[in-house]
């Protein structure tokens, strides 16, 4: 019976004609990422997605919760819900992973400056519902360096936040030993500009940073330190140059195993594997004929899964509407197909390593290592990566990359079709809909929310909360690890706020550098430099006409830390002769109206990618109005659906300008012109 069993056995494993099929690598964790609205409906969200095939989860948080607020404070208005799920208390988080086996489940949250904050949540919830958190598996990005170069949703300053990182690290590697306790994250890198280059160095010197700060906290032994750096995974992007992108993942396998041999004494390959998981560009996803999306999705996705050596282990796709917004669930549920047909229909799984050996791939893959090396050992000579942040050279080189990539785009060097060539197109099916073929978030669930919010408040025991937020404080006064108290904060009821505010008390709050003080961004092409020469040329004119430069304030209000267009405005008006007034990121619409009346601009531009403009700009239209500001233009850039540039025109705002505006030349001629016919409308 054994033998027939065998016998079986391999015949199941025949083709139909007989022949034997090639064994098959196990395909990579298939993930969308996603969350809006509530807890409740992300949920649902969660659980369709299962049902149609995902493998894990992605979860995505509101910009309250990632910057530790709750979804009642002043700077969240208009963010709550908005570009992830609201969550503020267990409540939520078990609301959010209701009919979901959370010791079956692989749960990746992309979370940082408050990491510590919703892994609690996560480990606090499994306990609740009887799960050992030895049985846990997932990810939590906890990668704070990036927060300050380009995705903005930092809280405290650097060397804080890295003992923040530190302690998710120490905890989980013996608490939760099959989580990967930080996802260092080039993605948010190459969305802010960096070259493969630089994507390679910055990241690699922020891993190297991640290690060194949790041997600096001493809650690791030197004897457990490579199993420690065995269970740092990364978070990488892939854009369109899919040749170079692919080459680039193989040079991340290469130098990992380096930098994790040499310089911290890893013997065991296994340890030193470059483990990692990605999602496509989106920076490179176009407002127009956004139907091309799904093909530059597709081919972004082959540059890490075509190459066995450096595949990754799970991949997310966005959907293709998401430069017009939040992607509907069928959105979704098209990125998840486009996953399993190439991992189930396709014979990509069944062969070795496609490309090794090959001279063309082997010469670009030592190209990009030595310029990463040489670019890690400048920032080492700087003091690492925490240095090369809190000195702003990191940030400034991203600003200054993006420059060239925005100029090359806008002069024709750089071919994006639907966007700078082959722009004629027949009418879209996909973008008729009456839904504007998008999710939009019902603007009413805010305050629904924040009803919510009270309503906890009330129920749970204040004392217990207080004890609990007391002793968190008194672990991260000491310099003890802030996990347990943390969990112990989540049982009790502490919301997302309070526990943000508690560390505020102890370890304050940071600004980081802007970048664009140092760049110059003018475009490059024949035609490029003349058509900058006639916008400066305007602004001189209108400048003598009014009596003084012309000034302009570009400003982030709201949580939004997506900064890259408003910096990139800055530095182009600037070349073109404004003097600018750019703070940063996460002001609130008072102190922006407060900084254009105390700097006497002539112009406000205003930079919301995070979906919250509607309300921002009619508050800050308000307060302009309050403060006698009636006369001074409001310009407004984002992802902003027609129907909202509607309602923003009839608050006032002189223009509006979405992706498809890439020229940031003639932005800067058309706002010249606006202030210009205002200030001859007040003479």
């Amino acid at each position: 019976m054994a033998e027939q069993r065998r016998s079986a056995a391999r015949a199941a494993e025949r083709g139909p004609t007989g022949s034997e099929k090639p064994a098959r690598d196990k395909p990579w964790m298939i993930r969308t990422y996603g969350g809006h609205s509530s807890a409740k409906a992300s949920n649902e969200l969660y659980r369709k997605n299962l049902a149609a095939g995902q493998t894990g989860l992605s979860v995505a948080f509101d910009l309250p919760t990632q910057t530790g607020y709750d979804s009642d404070h002043p700077l969240a208005r208009g963010e709550v819900g908005k570009v992830g799920v609201p969550v503020r208390h267990i409540g939520d988080m078990e609301t959010l992973f209701e009919e979901i086996p959370l010791d079956q489940m692989n749960t990746s949250m992309t979370i940082n400056a408050t990491a510590p904050w919703l892994l609690a949540l996560y480990v606090a919830t499994a306990e609740r519902k009887g799960i050992a958190r030895d049985q846990l598996s997932g990810t939590v990005q906890n990668d704070i360096m990036k927060e300050y170069l380009s995705r903005g949703t930092y809280v405290f300053p650097p060397k804080p936040s890295m003992k923040l990182t530190a302690d998710v690290i120490a905890f989980t590697y013996d608490e939760i030993p099959r989580w990967n306790p930080t996802n260092v994250c080039s993605y948010h890198l190459q969305e802010a500009g960096a070259t493969p280059e630089q994507e390679l160095a910055f990241a690699l010197s922020t891993a190297k940073a991640v290690i060194h700060a949790v041997k600096d906290t001493g809650q690791v032994p030197d004897s457990d330190l490579p199993r420690v750096i065995g269970r740092i995974a990364f978070f990488v992007n892939a854009g369109m140059r899919f040749i170079t992108e692919m080459c680039k993942m193989r040079a991340f396998v290469r130098l990992w195993d380096e930098i994790t041999h040499q310089e911290f004494g890893v013997e065991d390959p296994k340890y030193r594997r470059f483990r990692y998981g990605m999602q496509v560009n989106s920076l490179g996803l176009t407002e127009q004929q956004p139907e091309n999306n799904v093909y530059r999705i597709l081919i972004e996705m082959l540059s890490v899964v075509l190459s066995k050596d450096a595949r990754a282990r799970a991949v997310q796709l966005p959907a293709w509407n998401e430069a017009l917004g939040l992607p509907r669930p069928w959105d979704q549920q098209w990125s998840i197909r486009m996953q399993q047909i190439m991992a189930y229909e396709t014979d990509l799984l069944e062969y070795d390593d496609i490309f090794r050996d090959n001279p063309a791939v082997e010469s670009k893959v030592d190209q990009l290592c030595a310029a990463a090396r040489a670019e890690i050992e400048k920032i080492d000579r700087m003091g690492g990566a925490v240095a090369a942040i809190e000195q702003g050279y990191m940030k400034e080189r991203l600003v200054e990359s993006n420059a060239r990539r925005v100029a090359a785009i806008e002069d024709g060097a750089q071919t994006v079709v639907g966007v700078n060539a082959y722009t004629t197109s027949e009418p879209s099916p996909l973008t008729s809909g009456t839904d504007g073929s998008f999710l939009a978030v019902d603007p009413k669930e805010e305050a629904a929310q924040i009803e919510s919010l009270n309503q906890w408040r009330e129920a749970r025991d204040d004392t217990k909360a207080q004890a609990a937020l007391d002793a968190l404080k008194e672990a991260a006064r000491a310099g003890r690890n802030v996990m347990e108290p943390s969990i112990q904060c989540a049982h009790a009821g502490v919301t997302t706020g309070e526990w943000g505010d508690a560390l505020r008390a102890i370890y304050g709050e940071y600004r980081a550098p802007t970048g664009v003080g140092k760049q110059g961004g003018q475009p490059a092409g024949e035609q490029g430099p003349k058509r900058l020469a006639d916008v400066q040329a305007r602004v001189e004119e209108v400048s003598e006409r009014i009596g003084r430069r012309l000034k302009m304030l570009v400003g982030k209000p709201g949580l939004d830390g997506h900064s890259n267009g408003a910096e990139q405005i800055a530095v182009r008006a600037r070349d073109s002769g404004f003097e600018v007034v750019y703070e940063g990121i996460r002001l609130t619409p008072k102190q922006i109206v407060g900084a254009a009346l105390e700097e006497g601009v002539h112009v406000v531009g205003l930079s919301i990618l995070s979906g919250s403009h509607v309300e921002l700009v009619q508050e800050v239209m308000r307060r302009m109005h309050e403060q006698g500001l009636s006369d001074v233009p409001v310009v407004v850039g984002g992802i902003i659906p027609e129907s909202d540039a509607e309602t923003l025109r009839a608050a006032g705002v002189a223009a509006i300008y979405t992706p498809k505006d890439y020229d940031l030349t003639a932005i800067m001629a058309d706002i010249v012109e606006i202030v210009d016919r205002e200030g001859e409308r007040a003479a």
